[in-house]
């Protein structure tokens, strides 16, 4: 076997596996969501900011960047673990990629701090969700 035919052979197998994931990311995208705007805290102005869709499970909200390969979430925040500290308007080059009718909500989980944007009313739902958890001093019982 030549150098080039195994060069040539491995790129093809490498190109296939990046179709593979992108096409994998791209159904589980379309499999449905909330779109949001989330960036981790500490940031500058107006960077670190990345577009995705945010995904409700009964214990965690999933973030998934709609620019990342990745086959699961980007990231994960705990239900009973997010803590709302304030909300807010986008302010200065934060406008360059949202509208006015977008809330900011600064929140941390285990620690680490997030902002995330939602329109009205995905933060709607989000708030419910979040509202709606159960209180953490409750267990369920098991049967005797």
């Amino acid at each position: 076997m030549s150098p080039g035919f195994l060069i040539l052979t491995i790129l093809v197998v490498l190109l296939a596996v990046s179709v593979a994931a992108l096409s994998y990311r791209l159904f589980t995208l379309r499999g449905g969501g909330t779109a949001a705007i989330l960036r981790v805290m500490p940031q500058n102005d107006g960077s670190g900011w990345r577009h995705g869709i945010v995904r409700y499970g009964d214990d965690s909200l999933a973030f998934y960047k709609l620019s990342s390969l990745r086959p699961g979430p980007d990231t994960r925040l705990t239900r009973q673990g997010i803590d709302v500290q304030s909300r807010r308007s986008p302010t200065g080059s934060e406008f360059d990629i949202m509208t006015e009718d977008i809330v900011i909500l600064d929140m941390v989980d285990r620690g680490n701090s997030y902002e995330i944007a939602f329109d009205s009313g995905a933060l709607m739902a989000f708030m419910s969700w979040l509202e709606s958890r159960p209180d953490g001093r409750s267990q369920r019982r098991r049967p005797l």
